[in-house]
C-alpha cells in the first residue's frame, strides 16, 4: 500500500454538469503525491475496508467530523490584486469617475514593493480564507510588483494566474500612471512571462503568467497586436475586460465599427486560454465567437450590479456553448468571497427573468428563461471556472487536483439549521451555498497540501 498518499474520508459535493450537483456519500478520496486524485472508492466498492484498515490511525488519514463536507476549491476568474486597498469604497459613483479618483491613484503605489507586499499577501490570505484555491490576478502596469504576487502565490499555496497590466495609450492613461511607452510595456510583458514560467518550474500548484491588456480604451493598436503575438509565442493566458458597460462598449464602437468580442479577435487575443470579464453587452454573434474560440467569460455578478449598467444573460450565453465561470472582480466587487457571488448571480438572473420595472407589464417586464439555479451558480464557481482555464481542477473526481474546502455546518458562530439528522444532503448543500460564511471554512487544501485551517 502507497503510504505516501493520503487517504480523506466523507461526504462531498462536486458539479456532475451545469445543472447537476453529485453527491458522493461517505467516499474516500485517495490523493497521490503530485496532489491529485488517484481514486475515489464507494463504501459499497471491495476495497474501501481495505483502504480504511491500511490508513486508519495514521497521520495520512482525514476523516471528516459530523457536519462537515467537502467542496471543491472556488476559481475566481477575476481578481484586481491591488484593489484589495480599496475594497468597499467609492461604489456609488460611475466607473470612470471611480478609475480616474480612486482607483489609478491607488494602482500607482504599487511601484513602492513594500506597499504591494503587504497589500498582496493581505489579498491571497483573504481569498484562500474564503476557499478560492485558483485566482486569476489583474496586478498593475508594474513588472516587479506584478512578478511579486505571483512569488507570493507560489509560497502561500494558491494557484495564481498573474498578469502584468498594459496600459499605453498617452491619450487614454493619466501622466502618473501608465506603461512609459508601447515598447516599453510590450518588453516587460515578456520578460514578466519568462520570469513566471520559470517561477512556474518549482510551484506545485503551479502559477501561470497572463498576458493582461486593461482594456481596449487603455492600449493602442501596436500594443494590443504585440500582446496577441506574445499570448502565442509563449502560449499563454490572456485576460481583459470585454464589453462591461454601455460607456466601454460604445467606446470600441466608435473606435473600430466593431464590437469588443471581434476587436480583441482581431488582435489574437481570443483563444483556449482567454477569459474576458463581464461581456455584458456581447450580442448572439460576439458569444457565437467566444464559443468557436474557447474564449471564457468571467461574469462578475456583484460588481455588474454596481458597474455594468445590465444584468448579463448568463443562461443563455451557456445554452450558446460559451464557457463561463465566477469572478468577484475585487473591488468593484466589494466582496472576496465566491459564496457571495454564487448568491448574486440567482439573485441577478431572478431579477433578469422577471424584470425590475413595476410600471411594465408582467409579460413585457423581463427576459424568459433566464434564471440560474444554486446548482449552476456553484458549477460556475467551481467546474466552469476550471473549464474556462483548461485546468483538471474545480472538480473532485479521478485525475483532478484536490483543491477543497472542509464545510463545518457546526460552528457554534456560524451554524447552519440543520435539525434533522436524515436531512436530505442536496438540502444540506443548498444550505451550505446560501448560508456559509468564511468560519465555516475549516480547512482549505490547494494541490494535495493544507494550506489554510481554522
Amino acid at each position: 500500500m502507497e503510504n505516501n498518499m493520503h487517504l480523506f474520508q466523507g461526504t462531498a459535493f462536486s458539479s456532475k454538469s451545469p445543472k447537476e450537483t453529485q453527491i458522493l456519500k461517505d467516499h474516500l478520496f485517495l490523493v497521490n503525491d503530485n496532489g491529485m486524485i488517484e481514486q475515489i472508492v464507494a463504501p459499497q466498492d471491495t476495497n474501501y475496508q481495505t483502504l480504511l484498515d491500511a490508513y486508519q490511525g495514521k497521520n495520512n488519514f482525514h476523516p471528516l467530523a459530523g457536519g462537515q463536507y467537502f467542496v471543491p476549491g472556488f476559481i475566481d476568474l477575476h481578481v484586481h490584486a491591488p484593489q484589495w486597498a480599496q475594497s468597499g469604497t467609492a461604489l456609488d459613483i460611475p466607473l470612470y469617475d471611480w478609475l480616474n479618483t480612486y482607483t489609478f491613484p491607488l494602482e500607482s503605489k504599487f511601484s513602492d514593493l513594500r506597499f504591494a507586499e503587504k497589500v498582496y499577501g493581505d489579498v491571497v490570505s483573504t481569498l484562500i480564507a474564503n476557499g478560492t484555491t485558483t485566482a486569476l490576478y489583474f496586478a498593475t502596469v508594474h513588472k516587479e510588483a506584478s512578478l511579486l504576487l505571483a512569488e507570493i502565490c507560489a509560497k502561500k499555496g494558491q494557484r495564481g494566474l498573474v498578469g502584468k497590466v498594459v496600459m499605453d495609450d498617452p491619450e487614454q492613461n493619466p501622466a502618473y500612471y501608465r506603461d512609459l511607452d508601447t515598447r516599453t510595456a510590450l518588453l516587460d510583458t515578456e520578460e514578466f512571462i519568462v520570469a513566471v514560467q520559470a517561477l512556474a518550474q518549482s510551484t506545485k500548484q503551479g502559477v501561470y503568467p497572463v498576458v493582461t491588456p486593461r482594456f481596449i480604451p487603455s492600449c493602442t493598436d501596436e500594443a494590443l497586436k504585440g500582446l496577441g503575438e506574445l499570448a502565442a509565442k509563449y502560449d499563454t493566458y490572456v485576460q481583459s475586460h470585454c464589453s462591461e458597460s454601455d460607456w466601454a462598449h460604445g467606446y470600441v464602437r466608435d473606435r473600430f465599427q466593431k464590437n469588443d468580442a471581434f476587436a480583441l479577435h482581431d488582435f489574437g487575443l481570443l483563444r483556449d486560454k482567454s477569459v474576458m470579464a463581464h461581456c455584458n453587452f456581447l450580442d448572439d454573434h460576439d458569444a457565437d465567437l467566444f464559443a468557436e474560440t474557447g474564449t471564457a467569460v468571467a461574469h462578475c455578478p456583484v460588481s455588474n450590479a454596481y458597474f455594468a449598467n445590465s444584468v448579463i444573460p448568463i443562461a443563455h450565453f451557456h445554452n450558446k456553448g460559451v464557457e463561463i465561470g465566477l469572478g468577484s472582480d475585487i473591488s468593484g466587487g466589494f466582496s472576496p468571497s465566491l459564496f457571495d457571488n454564487i448568491r448574486q448571480a440567482v439573485i441577478s438572473s431572478r431579477m433578469l427573468e422577471d424584470g425590475v420595472n413595476p410600471s411594465l407589464p408582467a409579460h413585457e417586464r423581463g427576459v424568459p428563461d433566464s434564471r440560474i439555479t444554486i446548482d449552476e451558480a456553484f458549477y460556475l464557481a467551481t467546474a466552469g471556472g476550471g473549464e474556462s482555464l483548461s485546468l483538471p481542477i474545480g472538480r473532485i473526481q479521478d485525475n483532478y487536483a484536490w483543491d477543497v474546502q472542509v464545510i463545518d455546518t457546526n460552528v457554534p458562530s456560524s451554524k447552519l439549521p440543520i435539525y434533522d439528522a436524515n436531512e436530505d444532503l442536496h438540502d444540506i448543500f443548498q444550505k451550505i451555498m446560501y448560508l456559509s460564511r468564511p468560519e465555516n471554512i475549516r480547512e482549505v487544501w490547494i494541490q494535495g497540501e493544507k494550506v489554510h485551517s481554522r
